[in-house]
């Protein structure tokens, strides 16, 4: 294996002294702007790194962020949210010449473990923190020890006097990729900065339940996350709000919670589906779980949509490929990655903490939807 090359490497094929490059490569006075040029060309021929360790314990910055996932394993691999929103932070973050170091865990508690070792050996510069909990630990640990961070996935912003009970509308300042200023961290003076991008959850789900209602559709079932994310209770609340609006109770209108994998999502369709009775339309908190409920009804000889109509939360290429194609909420999910990665880089550079709005997802009606069957128990 080659030899890491040493400070002392480029300081004998520069024709400098050891003290000049550390000059020179740390952005100090002291040498010339020729000898500068030159050192950090031959640092770069010898491909050089600053050792992340060394520069800790001299108070630098790593060069380094972090994301920590808390869900289960197996999930991941087939979800392709989480895909297109690593993709967008890592355009971001590879413009600004900035690591990511990513680690999934199996819990909150662990992923606490992980920021407090993370902060004791000076790792990384910030974190993003996805996954907003109900009561969440995080954001006060996190400004605690001292770890600026942005959270993706806060809840959208309050609703007006005229806006409908549970669903979120923004107000006149609240403009997507702008930022706000962030809530309090709960934490006490020189915490670090927390600020968040933010997710219009309930307005969407308003989208999904206007669309089903005005075909006719009045059993519908949510076929929804892990039950401990705020996201989910969003969707979930918002949906049981909208579905009051018009007059249709739990028995009409209600959630179902699994863990997004596609196995859970088919499972819960088959229940649902064998109801006495069953709902006329599904909506599915990701696209995998969607299709996968697609399969299903094909399997149990309900034809999509001309006796069930099925929504996916998240487009992407499956529901665009699937026969017949699903109905879906589309967003730029990797114009939220950006949006987070872009917060983060700001607080480093000593910005303030605040708040930014990601687009509103709209829904992108397709073959998966039609009017409700005829003679249907309301």
């Amino acid at each position: 294996m080659a030899r890491r090359p040493t400070i002392k490497d480029i300081a004998r094929r520069a024709g400098v002294s050891e003290s000049a490059v550390s000059f020179a490569l740390n952005d100090r006075p002291g040498v010339s702007r020729d000898t500068r040029a030159r050192i950090r060309r031959v640092a770069e021929e010898l491909g050089w790194q600053a050792n992340s360790a060394a520069r800790a314990l001299s108070g630098e910055r790593s060069g380094a962020v972090g994301l920590v996932l808390a869900r289960p394993a197996h999930t991941l691999g087939v979800e392709s949210f989480f895909l297109q929103l690593v993709s967008g932070i890592q355009e971001v973050l590879s413009a600004a010449r900035t690591a990511l170091l990513f680690q999934v865990v199996e819990d909150v508690d662990a992923e606490c473990a992980v920021y407090r070792r993370w902060w004791a050996e000076r790792r990384v510069d910030g974190v993003l923190v996805v996954d907003p909990r109900t009561g969440d630990p995080r954001p006060a640990l996190l400004a605690e020890l001292g770890l600026p961070a942005v959270t993706i996935g806060e809840p959208g912003p309050p609703a007006g006097p005229s806006a409908v009970p549970g669903a979120s509308v923004p107000g006149p300042s609240a403009v997507p990729g702008a930022s706000v200023p962030g809530p309090s961290t709960g934490a006490g003076a020189g915490a670090s900065p927390v600020s968040s991008v933010r997710a219009d959850d309930a307005g969407a789900m308003a989208q999904v339940l206007e669309h089903l209602h005005g075909l006719g559709h009045r059993r519908i079932v949510h076929i929804a996350g892990l039950p401990g994310l705020a996201h989910t209770v969003r969707r979930m609340e918002s949906l049981r709000a909208e579905a009051e609006r018009r007059g249709l109770g739990p028995d009409h209108v209600r959630s179902v919670v699994t863990d997004y994998s596609d196995a859970e999502g088919a499972a819960a369709t088959r229940r649902v589906l064998a109801e006495p009775r069953p709902p006329t339309a599904l909506v599915y908190d990701n696209d995998v779980m969607a299709v996968a409920g697609s399969a299903v009804a094909a399997e149990l000889g309900i034809p999509v949509p001309h006796r069930l109509s099925i929504v996916a939360w998240d487009d992407s290429a499956l529901c665009r490929v699937t026969h017949p194609r699903l109905t879906a909420l589309v967003r730029d999910t990797a114009g939220f990655g950006r949006l987070a990665a872009e917060e983060l880089l700001s607080l480093l550079a000593g910005g303030p903490a605040g708040v930014r709005e990601s687009e509103r997802p709209r829904l992108e009606p397709r073959e998966s939807t039609a009017p409700a069957p005829a003679h249907t128990d309301s």
